[in-house]
């Protein structure tokens, strides 16, 4: 019988505080979401040395990015926007050495929130850094007064996306003053929010499985038909050529 995917998740970081030590954290829904797709979740701890980083990768089939806090546009040639609120430099430094590593091995990736941002910057895209400055007719993408806001989604035929959710009306959780603005070579938008801000992308290279969603499938606010994303990228993980694993 053949044995479920492992995916690893990287997770978020707080430095050390006066009144507290450093510690790492992941938002529960995201290993619970894997779980219900019949996948294993492992989390992947920043450390700071590709050796490590490598390591990890040996021993997972695939890899969920999730979302976060800001990414630091200066590291891609961007002045920073007052409204960004940056994740912590280490989580940040871990997280672009591995994409960097997961493209180079075309190992299966799913970006989720700054996870697809960082999928999309990592190879070449770049981003919005705030919607309502550089998309001043958008859609409010979101809202601090409610947790569980959706907005409607169009998604492009032929796509993941389509296969998920199909034809009628869809609406998605939202809550992100960033997007993409130029998506990566080799990547494709397969959804967008009716007002032109993209909310998913694809590989179109034959050689890796590799999606992102603006919107958070894992979360409290997201539908059931939301989930059968995870189980796609779970399914297409398990698909994906088998490769030996680290076992010492």
């Amino acid at each position: 019988m053949q044995s479920k995917p492992v995916i690893g998740l990287n997770a978020d970081y707080r430095a050390a505080r006066k009144d507290s030590p450093a510690f790492t954290y992941i938002q529960a829904g995201y290993y619970d979401a894997i779980v219900r797709a019949e996948g294993v979740p492992v989390v992947l701890p920043p450390v700071d040395d590709q050796e490590t980083i490598s390591r990890y990768l040996d021993m997972v089939d695939g890899v969920m990015l999730i979302g976060g806090a800001d990414l630091d546009c200066r590291r891609d040639g961007f002045m920073l926007h007052p409204a960004m609120r940056l994740m912590d430099s280490r989580r940040e430094d871990f997280d672009r050495m591995l994409i960097r590593t997961v493209a180079e091995r075309r190992m299966p990736v799913y970006g989720i929130g700054a996870g697809m941002q960082l999928l999309n910057v990592s190879q070449g895209g770049n981003l919005s850094l705030h919607i309502p400055e550089d998309m001043p007719t958008a859609l409010p993408h979101a809202d601090s007064l409610d947790a569980n806001h959706r907005h409607a989604l169009e998604v492009v035929d032929g796509t993941l996306m389509e296969r998920v959710y199909g034809e009628g009306e869809i609406r998605v959780n939202s809550c992100h003053h960033m997007a993409i603005d130029e998506v990566a070579p080799g990547f494709m938008v397969s959804a967008r929010c009716p007002d032109g801000v993209i909310e998913a992308i694809e590989s179109t290279q034959p050689d890796w499985f590799a999606i992102g969603t603006q919107f958070h499938p894992e979360s409290h606010s997201a539908s059931a038909l939301d989930q059968r994303i995870v189980e796609e990228f779970v399914m297409g993980v398990a698909h994906s050529q088998p490769r030996m694993r680290l076992v010492a």
